[in-house]
């Protein structure tokens, strides 16, 4: 395992960064859809919306967001502040992506709604929820999950999960990787949460590389393997440790590219 760790270290990572974190590569990705938006409020929303929609088939992700924000209009933080809890659920009416219905998308909308009023934007609620010395976003993201979810039954949704039953939160931390990174690829515009904090969105490509990779030997993609698999990556870059998320997870998404390019699998990825 550790031979295979050493193979991939920030020299490698670096490369697979440079050549594979591109724009161009983006799509198929909900991703896309905040590239749209030159306002960074509803930026956030779009990020949201597309975060918490983003399992099962690629296309019907697209498909599904993309119904959404067409009924949320120009501006998706005016729909969210300016219309009612009836006009939120009206304009959802006959929605479905998979097991998530227009009732539960609606209540998410709502606990949107709520937090916009009560703190005036997502990244200020967050914030509240950030102690000065933590050493993850992981207990803020617990707190944060419960203002989204406060008008559910129970205060949890599966749409947005709270990582204190150990769920590896994988859209939530995409929610947070697009929203703090920014580069050519992730569009950011929060500033008041360190990019060090954050936690590697752990879906099965990434598990996948991180298992073959000597990363981790854990077999459930829980928190408690994200959390390992990212502090692999902290030891290689302390200051961007889900720097190179993307570039990695293009290579188990795209039809066009494949693991191989960079190293898995090949004879001499054990050094």
């Amino acid at each position: 395992m550790s031979d295979k760790a050493d193979f991939f270290d920030r020299a490698r990572l670096d490369r697979i960064y440079e050549s594979c974190n591109r724009r161009e590569l983006v799509s198929p990705d909900p991703l896309q859809f905040l590239y749209g938006y030159s306002s960074q409020e509803d930026r956030e929303v779009v990020a949201l919306i597309s975060a918490v929609l983003a399992y099962g088939r690629v296309a019907q992700i697209l498909r599904s967001v993309a119904w959404v924000l067409e009924r949320m209009g120009k501006s998706p933080v005016e729909f969210i502040r300016h219309s009612t809890a009836c006009e939120i659920r009206r304009s959802l009416a006959g929605f479905r992506h998979r097991f998530t219905g227009e009732v539960e998308l609606g209540t998410l909308l709502l606990g949107m709604k709520c937090v916009l009023e009560d703190y005036g934007g997502m990244e200020e609620c967050f914030v509240t929820c950030l102690k000065p010395h933590a050493e993850d976003v992981v207990e803020a993201l617990g707190h944060f999950a419960g203002h989204l979810n406060k008008c559910f039954d129970g205060g949890s949704s599966h749409l947005f999960p709270s990582p204190v039953k150990g769920s590896a939160c994988k859209r939530p931390f995409l929610f947070l990787r697009w929203l703090t990174r920014k580069d050519c690829v992730d569009p950011g515009g929060w500033t008041r949460v360190p990019r060090h904090l954050l936690v590697v969105p752990l879906d099965t490509h990434m598990h996948r590389f991180a298992t073959e990779a000597g990363f981790t030997s854990r077999k459930n993609a829980d928190l408690a393997t994200a959390l390992e698999i990212t502090c692999k990556f902290r030891r290689i870059c302390p200051e961007d440790p889900v720097k190179y998320d993307f570039a990695i997870t293009r290579h188990g998404i795209r039809s066009d590219m494949d693991f191989r390019r960079i190293g898995l699998g090949l004879k001499d990825a054990g050094g």
